[in-house]
């Protein structure tokens, strides 16, 4: 039983750990990217771009004014 409570105790650095290696694996692409001088200003305006449509979407859906 003691054994039990030890894994239990370990899952939520487990979870924390596989979000971490997650994220860091999705983005270092990006960071391979923004080496290039030219990249640099695209990366940032997609990323502005798919925020704001996501932001207008949002907003029209809720009906915020």
């Amino acid at each position: 039983m003691n054994n039990f409570w030890k894994n239990i105790k370990k899952f939520p650095l487990f979870i924390i750990a596989v979000f971490i290696g997650f994220f860091l694996t999705t983005i270092e692409p990006f960071f391979k990217l923004l080496r290039n001088r030219k990249k640099k200003i695209i990366i940032p305006t997609i990323i502005a771009t798919i925020i704001l449509i996501i932001y207008n979407t949002l907003r029209l859906m809720l009906a915020i004014t």
